[in-house]
């Protein structure tokens, strides 16, 4: 995608409508009707009605196709459909696609969601337990042999290479696990509403592969999430402050694996990221030192401070010193560690009530705010404003 057709799309649509289930470790209800619950609920904040709606975007994890979603809310013709790759890393993308389609009128209103019952039902933690015949499958023959089989283990091996690279201790992820608690506390839609941390709460936490302990490691949620972007113009029509999407990209780097990518250049650092960085303050026209707050992906602690040093946020080695000063607001719902782990799209969601001055931990004057999805893997990222 060239540089102008990037540019040509910031600012173009906005996100005007959020809406969630409830955040559970048991729905007792099928992913189907989470998604319905939140798409309804996302409509419903925005305004809209199913009949709006004319395009809708998923995951490609998620298990409620698009058109069955569509006929259990009760919307008419659909004409823009897709679905991200890549689990978490789709999250943002998500949006992305949403505004593409809007941005060139292929659609007026679509609706991205996710929707999963990840505790109660399959449970992403426990690994791989049968892997398909794939050029994927393929890869993960280089590491399954070695008894790296969950997305903990293979983390494990970058946070390890990080704290060597730069003579830290593991109580450097604490600082990530510590504030997001810190905000999942006094938030009421949390899981962990209620109970903070402290360092030695995170110190004291059984190992799961070291370097990461328990505390490192996001949580498994039942839930669904949905967002409604428009064009920035229709948005200003409705009920909310709109969340105009200034910035979103995609990346991919080079020798980019699922999680696994070992034999790359530099193993203490997120070069995706960095791809999805450069894009988003060169469309947005923004830098680092003019974010408010920073919503960025948390499945496990170190991938945190590895985004704010692809950033520019801080120097490399830097970013555990940079958390514990709070130097930047971040994941001021709790994240996935301490709210849910809905893929990240209760992330964005996040985002979208700090620019509209609603979130429960608001942070006076939050106009600019940098969103991520999930790391390890091919990826993505908004930057969201207030509007004008």
């Amino acid at each position: 995608m060239s540089v102008r057709t990037r540019d040509a799309l910031a600012g173009r649509a906005a996100i005007v409508g959020i809406g969630a289930t409830e955040f559970s470790k048991d729905s007792g209800r099928s992913e189907l009707r989470l998604a319905v619950e939140a798409v309804r609920a996302a409509l419903d904040d925005a305004g809209l009605t199913p009949g709006d709606v004319d395009g809708m975007v998923t995951f490609t994890m998620d298990t409620s196709p698009e058109i069955t979603v569509a006929q259990a809310c009760g919307m008419g013709e659909l004409s823009f459909f897709s679905r991200v790759h890549y689990g978490g890393g789709a999250a943002c993308a998500t949006v992305q696609q949403a505004t593409l389609a809007v941005a060139t009128g292929v659609a007026e209103v679509v609706v991205c969601y996710r929707a999963f019952n990840e505790r109660s039902g399959r449970r992403f933690g426990s690994g791989v337990q049968r892997r398909e015949p794939s050029a994927e499958g393929a890869a993960l023959g280089w590491t399954l042999p070695f008894g790296l089989l969950t997305p903990a283990s293979w983390v494990a091996m970058t946070a390890q290479r990080y704290l060597h690279t730069y003579g830290l201790t593991p109580e450097a992820f604490g600082q990530v696990a510590v504030v997001d608690r810190k905000y999942a506390a006094t938030n009421p839609a949390a899981y962990f509403h209620g109970r903070p941390i402290t360092l030695a709460d995170h110190a004291a936490s059984r190992w799961i592969v070291e370097p990461l302990r328990l505390l490192d490691c996001c949580q498994e949620t039942d839930g669904g999430q949905a967002l409604v972007v428009t064009s920035a113009e229709r948005a200003r029509d409705l009920p909310h402050p709109p969340a105009v999407i200034a910035a979103a990209a995609q990346g991919a780097g080079r020798g980019q694996e699922q999680m696994t990518g070992f034999y790359r250049d530099d193993l203490a650092g997120l070069p995706e990221m960095g791809v999805v960085a450069r894009q988003l303050w060169r469309t947005a026209g923004l830098g680092p030192g003019e974010m408010d707050v920073g919503i960025l992906y948390d499945h496990f602690t170190p991938f945190v401070l590895m985004q704010l040093e692809e950033f520019g946020f801080c120097g490399k080695g830097e970013a555990a010193d940079f958390m514990a000063e709070e130097r930047l607001p971040v994941n001021t719902h709790g994240g996935q560690l301490g709210e849910a782990y809905l893929h990240g799209m209760n992330g964005i969601a996040e985002g979208v009530r700090q620019v509209r001055g609603t979130s429960v931990n608001q942070i006076p004057g939050a106009g600019r705010v940098l969103v991520t999805a999930g790391t390890g893997v091919p990826t993505s990222g908004l930057v969201l404003t207030a509007d004008g």
